[in-house]
């Protein structure tokens, strides 16, 4: 690399720079690539400032071997600190997969989270939508009457009103995915996150709303069906 033979200053000390390291890639929080390596001592006395260490990572020749070597450590850490075999450990030691568990039940439970407020939202809006159905149902009885009048069946009416509330609900839930959509593009663009949108999250969203339309629906398009052709005529 061209960066090799150069010097770099960290907290005003020159260091030269001696090798580069493959890139590895984001790992979650963490950037091993954005990472600067320095012998230890000169860490503890000339940079920190501290002889404590707070972290070793360490690498397995192998995944078979990761427990061996887990195991190894454990051993190894106990007669540093002196500790008998009953007593408890100081110390910690994590391997990734149970850092990838912890990420995968942290991430399980925002989703639940996100799932539960998604849920409420659906459910205040659906109450909205029917609220909205049953003025229009009101609004336009005498509409209704004289389509009953001139032949129109109840099934006709029912169908009437649980498209408009299937079309409502599907304008807000496109709307809401264009939305979503235009949000994940900006903040990748502006934060730099990799984010894909997945087709089957856009059908999901789409299915939802229109069964939003169709259930929330059903109460006000089965009251117009219902409403009498006379008493519909004289509604004022």
């Amino acid at each position: 690399s061209s960066l090799v033979g150069e010097t770099i200053r960290i907290r005003g000390i020159p260091f030269e720079v001696i090798g580069v390291l493959a890139e590895k890639g984001s790992q979650g929080f963490s950037n091993p690539d954005e990472s600067l390596y320095i012998p230890l001592s000169t860490a503890q006395f000339r940079v920190m400032g501290s002889d404590r260490i707070r972290s070793i990572a360490v690498q397995a020749m192998s995944e078979k071997t990761m427990d061996d070597a887990m195991a190894e450590i454990d051993l190894k850490l106990r007669r540093e600190h002196r500790l008998r075999p009953e007593e408890p450990a100081d110390f910690n030691i994590r391997d990734q997969a149970s850092l990838l568990a912890t990420v995968q039940e942290t991430t399980q439970t925002f989703s639940l989270l996100l799932a539960g407020i998604a849920a409420i939202s659906l459910l205040v809006g659906g109450i909205g939508i029917m609220n909205i159905m049953l003025v229009s149902v009101t609004e336009r009885t005498r509409e209704i009457g004289l389509r009953k009048a001139l032949g129109a069946t109840g099934t006709d009416i029912l169908l009437q009103f649980l498209v408009e509330s299937l079309v409502l609900c599907l304008a807000g839930g496109t709307l809401g995915l264009v939305l979503g959509v235009g949000g994940a593009a900006v903040l990748q663009k502006l934060m730099g996150w990799t984010m894909v949108v997945a087709p089957e999250a856009i059908v999901v969203a789409i299915a939802f709303s229109a069964s939003v339309g169709v259930f929330f629906g059903i109460w006000p398009a089965r009251r117009a069906a219902s409403l009498a052709p006379i008493e519909s005529l004289r509604y004022e």
